[in-house]
Parts: C-alpha cells; structure tokens; sequence
C-alpha cells in the first residue's frame, strides 16, 4: 500500500512541478542569495501590472523588504492578475538588463482576487493622507510605506532588546494589572470585570462593588517602574518594554490611551550624570543599528515628509548631547519670551512648545537636569546641594519634545515616608529602603515618541499597529 502510494506521487506532474521549485522570500533573494538560473517560487501581493510588448511586468512584495520584486509573464501564457490580489508564482530567476534579478514565470496562480470596485480602499499608483490610512486599520499594513513603518518598529525593538542584553540587563515582564498608579497623576483605567453577577457573588463586606473581583482598586499600569525597582534590588540591572495606558482626554499628536515604553533601572548607580550616559549612549547606538540595518526602509517613511538626506538627519549621532539644568533652560526661555506664544513659569515646568524651542536653540538633542521638587514625581531624590531640586532629568528631541523621563530614586526611608500618599498600598516599596537598601536609577523611553522623530512621522497613531486615544478602540 505504501510503495503504491509512493508511485502514485512520483507519477504526480502537479506535485512533481512544485518540487522543483525553491520557495524564497524576497528579502533573501534580494540579499543575494539565490542566482541566475535557479528555479524560484514566490508568494505575495500585486503592487502593479504593466503590459509590455509580449510581456506582462508584475510588481511583487510578500512584506519581507522595502523593495519590490518584478515577474515577467510572457502574454503567450495567459496567466491574468490584477494589483492587490495574492499570487504564487514558479520560474526561473534571470539577470536583468540593469542587472537586477527577476522571475520569468513558468507558471501563475491567484491565490485570493481583490475586486477594487467593492470597496477596497486604496488604489494603485495614487498616494493618500494619513488621517485616510488610518481609518483602515485592518488594511494599513497593504500600504508600502506602512510596511516600512511596521518593520521599522520591529528591528528598533530588536536593537533595544539586543543593547540592554549585551550590557547585561536582565528583562522583567512586569504587570499590566497593578494596584499603584505610580505617577500618581489619575489618569489610570480602573480594571473590573464586565460581569457585574460575579461581582456581587464575590465582594466582601466594606469593599466597594467596582473593587470586589481584587478586594482593592485595581489599573490598567501607567508604568512598571515601581516593580523594576523591587526587582533591580536582587537583580541589579533590569528592564521592561511592553504595554503601558494613560487615560488622558487629548487628540494631540504625541498622546496614545496605550502605548509602549523602554523602562529600565540600575541598582549602584548614585548620580544623575551616570543615568545620562547611560541614556545617550543607549538613544545613540540603537539608532546607529537602525541606520545600518534599515537605511531603505528609513528613506521610504521620511521621504513623504522630508528631503533631507539620511546622513544630514542623522548628524547628531556624532556629537554629545548638551546638559543644562532647569533653572538654565528656564533663563533661555524667558530670554526668548517674545518668540513663544505661551509664557514662561518656574512653577508650571516646561511645555512642549517650550520643549522644541530648546531643542532648536541648541541644535541637538538636549538634557533638562536637575528639575524643582514640587513638580516632579514622590520617587525623585531630594539633591544633596539643593533641597528645593531632584536629581532628575529629561532628554528633549526633535519634533517630540520630551522623549525620555528619569531620576535616580529617593533611597531615604524617611523622606520617602512623608512623601507617600498611601502607606497602604505602598508600604511594600518603603520596605525597599528597610532591607539592603542601594541607591537605584532609571528611566522611561517612550517608544512611539522615539520612532515617531526618527521617522519624521508626524503623528504618532501611524507609528503604532492599531492605535487607541479617546473616542477611539477601533478592532
């Protein structure tokens, strides 16, 4: 029975024709690693169609590379597609007059057709704004330079993930669900079940229904900075980069309901100046890999909205990044007042419009260190020099403004006791300070923030797969 079987599939022209063909993805036969000759097979979606002579020129991307990849048909054979339906293709690989390498079709299959008259919402050769992409969330990724975006995302988390090992950092997944909100600033989302039956079987007597399911208010996480710090406290160097929510009621464009954040802390680390190296030099060979890795990729997104040439927008990777304290950075705006449209307060921090005139000012990246206490977060140490100041700082960046935000963490069990709000539920981090306390630091990287300036978006919901804000959950 097994050897007729065996027969029977040798004797298989179908079967046997698709044997002789190697599947590749465009990415590896663009890298070079196939050659004239070779008998290829390709699968992806039509980006265009050209008739020519007695040839049909497809236009193929699988996703894979920011290039796309020709198909000559030889009209003869009457293989028929059309631009945005999925095809499989079988040839052979031929060198171009301009020496690039090409399929010449043997055979064709449509996989699944795209009638572009029942709705499909993007046409070939046309461009569209990107408040109109972003209203086909399940479709944006059939748009190129979305694509682009996407694997943009994708190799900047792998040149994160690849920094903080190689410096010895050890990732923790820290809870989405958490009892703090630790910035203290009530905008977290309270977490309860739908099921309002399972709640009144499961609350107790002086919970509030909505805390019945945890017996205490429980959030969606603003930050897991409070758990990296427990967790640096046995671990030394660790990180987090995942999901994090805000309930915030703002449009802007530099604001997400969730979003993603690099958080790490580093436990023997005493000084502000320290944190900074650490973040420049983070911010800077994170971005030398994208650079290297991702150079096509980069000029497909910053050419919709820029010409400058990669190796101008990329300058600043050579020089260091300035610091100043606030009180500099408040001396500089107030000297500018007339060239700011909102006024400048020591009180009040600085503003994003503010944010960008420094970074323009300076013509770099820039560092505000060493921030007034009275706004900034509980966790921030007093200065040792100036009680009124914490030893805290913001990177500020082109077209974002603020990108990253840390401190080193107050290590005074005594300080830290009059400045939480509820012992209660933080008692746990006063323990921090009890038991074989060591000074800590760390920071938050918003990581829309910082693809959105390196790409020159200049919105970031097109730099997030499905993004959320309010008024909007869409999928």
């Amino acid at each position: 029975m097994a050897a007729t079987l065996c027969v029977r599939l040798l004797r298989d022209p179908a079967r046997n024709f698709i044997r002789a063909y190697r599947h590749y993805r465009i990415k590896d036969i663009s890298a070079n690693n196939c050659k004239p000759g070779d008998k290829v097979n390709v699968k992806g979606w039509v980006k265009s169609v050209r008739k020519m002579k007695g040839n049909l020129f497809v236009d193929v991307n699988d996703g894979s590379d920011a290039n796309n990849f020709q198909l000559v048909v030889n009209k003869e054979k009457q293989f028929d597609t059309a631009y945005g339906s999925s095809i499989e293709a079988f040839g052979v690989l031929v060198a171009s007059p301009k020496n690039q390498l090409e399929l010449h079709v043997d055979n064709l299959n449509e996989i699944g057709k795209c009638p572009l008259a029942e709705g499909f919402p993007f046409y070939p050769k046309k461009s569209y704004p990107p408040e109109y992409v972003r209203n086909h969330l399940h479709l944006r990724s059939r748009v190129s330079s979305m694509c682009s975006t996407f694997r943009l995302r994708h190799e900047a988390t792998r040149a994160f993930n690849e920094y903080l090992v190689q410096g010895g950092f050890v990732q923790i997944h820290t809870p989405v669900l958490t009892s703090n909100d630790c910035e203290g600033a009530g905008e977290a989302f309270l977490v309860k079940p739908s099921n309002e039956q399972l709640l009144k079987s499961m609350v107790k007597d002086g919970v509030p229904l909505e805390h019945g399911y945890f017996d205490r208010a429980t959030f969606l996480t603003v930050s897991g900075q409070l758990h990296l710090e427990a967790m640096s406290h046995g671990l030394d160097k660790v990180y987090t980069f995942g999901p994090t929510f805000r309930a915030e009621n703002c449009k802007s464009n530099i604001h997400l309901s969730e979003f993603y954040m690099l958080e790490l802390e580093e436990a023997f680390m005493d000084s502000l100046e320290e944190l900074a190296d650490r973040v420049e030099d983070l911010v800077k060979q994170v971005s030398k890999c994208l650079l290297e890795r991702s150079a096509t990729d980069l000029s497909i997104v910053r050419k919709l909205t820029t010409d400058d040439p990669l190796e101008k927008a990329f300058e600043w990777m050579e020089k260091p990044f300035p610091r100043m304290n606030y009180d500099e950075a408040i001396r500089i705006l107030k000297a500018n007042q007339s060239k700011l449209k909102s006024s400048v307060s020591v009180e009040e921090g600085i503003n994003k419009e503010q944010e960008l005139f420094l970074v323009e000012h300076c013509q770099s990246p820039v560092f505000i260190c060493y921030w007034p206490k009275e706004i900034k977060s509980f966790y921030m140490r007093e200065n040792k020099q100036n009680a009124r100041l914490v030893d805290a700082l913001d990177l500020l960046v082109p077209h974002v403004g603020e990108l990253v935000g840390g401190s080193v963490r107050e290590d005074s069990y005594d300080t830290l006791l009059l400045k939480i709000p509820t012992t209660d539920a933080l008692q746990w981090y006063l323990d921090l300070r009890k038991f074989g306390s060591v000074t800590t630091a760390g920071f938050g990287l918003g990581f829309e923030r910082y693809l959105s300036w390196l790409l020159n978006v200049h919105n970031i919901k097109d730099v997030i797969p499905f993004p959320r804000w309010a008024h909007n959950c869409v999928m």
